[in-house]
């Protein structure tokens, strides 16, 4: 790669010479403000908090798309630069709602900390608001124009990332705004409820449609029974909510705040996950020695099943019918854990702890209640499960480890590896492998089909004498290249992994969220991973075929995988989505 030298503040250096300004300065520790920048995905130079003047240039540039050359002599703080980002901020911050004491982004947003770096100490324009409705219809995700700031981060995520395109800017000048088709509600637009534009947005312009009012109700009801369950991938990232490092695993630690919060039972989705494998893989055995459809596609991620339902209407039927484990195990908590413990199942409040704001309208879905009862009454974020804590008085990252309330004590590695790309395909491999053999694994790391961050992985695995071509595939837009083939009928696989987040759900829409910097600089996925695999690697058992209590629970109440009684409580059915028929 060739290089070029440039200074920068009068430090002397060598850069590629596909570095922008700012790639440069981050690298030698200069740090320039940014507000519109996601690296590589939303790198447009709008809100020009990062200029800096260029030798022999003409006025400010932005450092964050303009390329470096050859002798470039470059200043980042000048008197001017300084004045000249603070009247930028200030008309940001005239048109911008500003209770941020009620924010739910306060002390964790970019535009606050931007106007305390600049020491911005009063707004000295003060105009015409512009106006905007609050967007609360949708289950999952709440828009607040008024906080927006028009930094289109949100829009470029789900355009170029996802591949969605749910929200655009319209109008233009002042009267310029976030939006969707026709002005309607994100509930009434093809929107996947992922959650990534949230994750994105450097305000509280959008955020998870809040649960912990309910949350708090059902706790204080005597009358209750609450038990929360937690999902893999909320272990490895709940604790950057307490200063603790990016991919701490604090299993224990979660599991104690939640039992101070006053849950009757705190309960772990692996089981749940568990039980998934076990449903989802008979499902895959049965559809190729039967002649099924496929490939056969997991249907763990919310998201991804919505944007089948919106874009791929035709091909539902690749979907396992399995459940995502947090509803199943919502519905085996109201049936048989019910009947074990003999507890009115009416009077049992599941709540379930997840990285996906997808997973509240998961949850409201029609189709996820049993005789009357839905599998899960409520579902809170990994931020909103921090927040509960903080409210309490709780500082997780102090106490001691406890242990999950039996029967969830004995979920396996399998199932922790859910939290990331790949780890679906690789826990159903190890129990599909056995089955299918009757022989037991020499090596249940199955690494040829761990995924990539924004990318689709394809393997072919040996099992017995069936040869298994898979594909694992995060992020929407990878998503659709994979039906695209499906489509098409060129598609080689019988089984595919699909997550709608790019990462899988440690990057989920609902997990801590870090600013531009911390996410252009620090691996975030990779070290929420880490975690995972090695949680996965410290477990006794590491296929979910072995778990004592999914072999309990058959037994005593479900008989067979794919039972009626199985898929009565486990599966489900989907359905297109059509919008805009009015």
């Amino acid at each position: 790669m060739s290089t070029v030298k440039i200074t920068i503040d009068g430090i002397e250096m060598e850069v590629p010479s596909t570095y922008t300004i700012l790639d440069a300065a981050r690298e030698h520790n200069i740090d320039i403000p940014t507000l519109c920048h996601l690296k590589d995905i939303n790198e447009i130079g709008a809100c020009r908090m990062c200029i800096v003047e260029v030798e022999g240039a003409r006025g400010f540039v932005t450092s964050c798309v303009m390329p470096v050359s050859e002798g470039m002599v470059v200043r980042t703080n000048t008197p001017a630069i300084r004045d000249a980002r603070k009247v930028t901020l200030e008309l940001l911050l005239s048109n911008h709602d500003r209770k941020c004491l009620t924010c739910v982004r306060s002390e964790n947003c970019e535009l606050q900390a931007l106007a305390k770096k600049l020491n911005i100490t009063d707004i000295e324009f003060e105009g015409e608001m512009t106006e905007g409705e609050l967007d609360e219809v949708s289950p999952s995700i709440v828009r607040d124009p008024k906080k927006c700031i028009l930094c289109k981060r949100c829009v470029a995520v789900c355009k170029k990332v996802q591949d969605v395109g749910a929200i655009d800017t319209i109008n233009r000048g002042f009267k310029a705004k976030i939006g969707t088709a026709c002005e309607k509600s994100l509930n009434d637009v093809p929107c996947t409820m992922c959650g990534q534009c949230v994750v994105a947005c450097p305000t509280g312009a959008l955020r998870e449609k809040d649960a912990t009012k309910a949350v708090w109700r059902a706790l204080q009801d005597e009358d209750k029974f609450v038990v929360a369950q937690t999902a893999p991938a909320v272990r490895a990232a709940i604790g950057e909510e307490f200063g603790m490092p990016i991919g701490s695993l604090v299993t224990g630690k979660m599991v104690a705040a939640l039992k101070r919060l006053g849950f009757d039972k705190v309960f772990d989705t692996n089981t749940g996950a568990d039980l998934t494998i076990m449903e989802e893989g008979t499902e895959l055995i049965h559809r190729i020695q039967n002649g099924g459809k496929l490939p056969m596609i997991t249907s763990c991620s919310p998201g991804w099943v919505r944007y089948v339902e919106n874009s791929y209407p035709e091909l539902t039927d690749h979907l396992s019918t399995a459940k995502s484990p947090h509803q199943m195990f919502g519905a085996v908590l109201k049936t048989y854990y019910a009947q074990k413990m003999g507890i009115d199942p009416a009077k049992i409040f599941v709540v379930s702890v997840m990285p996906c704001v997808g997973k509240k309208a998961e949850a409201d879905r029609e189709e996820m209640q049993v005789d009357g009862l839905r599998d899960v009454d409520a579902v809170i974020t990994t931020r909103e499960a921090a927040r509960m804590m903080k409210e309490a008085g709780i500082d997780l990252s102090k106490l001691a480890d406890e242990e999950f309330d039996n029967p969830t004590g004995e979920a396996t590695g399998a199932a922790v590896i859910f939290g990331t790309t790949g780890g679906v395909m690789e826990a159903a491999l190890r129990t599909v492998s056995e089955v299918l053999t009757g022989k037991e694994l020499e090596n249940v790391e199955f690494e040829n089909v761990r995924g990539e961050v924004n990318g689709i992985k394809e393997a072919t695995v040996q099992i017995g004498d069936l040869e298994v071509k898979v594909a694992v595939a995060n992020g929407l837009k990878n998503a659709g290249k994979i039906m695209d083939m499906i489509e098409k009928g060129e598609a080689p696989y019988h089984f595919v992994e699909i997550m709608a987040c790019p990462g899988g759900c440690v990057t989920g829409g609902g997990q801590p969220i870090h600013d531009a910097k911390t996410r252009a600089t620090v691996d975030i996925h990779g070290l929420r991973k880490k975690a995972l695999y090695e949680a996965d690697k410290n477990l006794p058992r590491r296929k979910s075929h072995e778990n004592p209590v999914i072999k309990e629970l058959y037994d005593e109440y479900l008989g067979t995988p794919g039972s009626e009684l199985a898929h009565k409580l486990l599966h489900t059915h989907y359905h297109a989505r059509h919008y805009f028929e009015d």
